[in-house]
């Protein structure tokens, strides 16, 4: 498969821009949909799944991320590019899932008196903000990836890998920790 380049003094401003706006707007939707728009259904009697499964591309998401880090450091570009492809598929699935879930459910809370709340919130903080700065951070590294870009992929890669591994494996511990304090 081939992907055709942008010359290289193509500017690329208009292009992280647009990225930076798209994900504004889909933050400040995230946003709306958990902490103002109301839950369909509040009973929570629907695909009660969701948030498992959130949990299971998350950490399908952080796997193939640690496949594709192992991959760049044997230098096999293409597994790289495969992995890196899986783990964006599995982060694109996982943001279906949780745009479902939270429109079903609305927020969901860690019980007051529950051991670790302390812990759990401070995951939980560290994880939307990351999450945050995931988003433009991935589109653009992919950008310069499937532009031909590769110094500044590199560059920006070195930023995105961990912060996005970190949302990955923090996503699945927040489950498991909610889980166990509703149980």
């Amino acid at each position: 498969m081939t992907t055709k380049t942008l010359p290289q003094s193509s500017g690329t401003r208009p292009y992280i821009a647009g990225i930076l706006l798209i994900s504004l707007v889909a933050t400040l939707f995230l946003f709306w949909l958990i902490y103002v728009h109301p839950a369909s259904d509040a009973a929570s009697v629907r695909l009660t799944f969701l948030p498992a499964l959130n949990a299971f591309l998350n950490g399908l998401c952080a796997c193939a991320l640690l496949v594709g880090f192992t991959f760049i450091r044997m230098r096999r570009i293409a597994a790289h590019r495969a992995s890196m492809i899986t783990a964006f598929v599995f982060s694109s699935l996982f943001l279906v899932s949780y745009i479902t879930h939270h429109a079903l459910h609305g927020d969901v809370r860690y019980p007051v008196g529950a051991a670790f709340r302390t812990l759990y919130l401070w995951l939980l903080g560290t994880h939307i903000v990351l999450a945050t700065v995931c988003l433009p951070l991935i589109l653009i590294t992919f950008f310069f990836s499937l532009t031909g870009r590769f110094p500044l992929h590199k560059k920006i890669a070195r930023w995105t890998f961990p912060i996005w591994l970190y949302v990955s494996v923090t996503g699945v511990i927040t489950y498991v920790m909610l889980a166990t304090a509703k149980a």
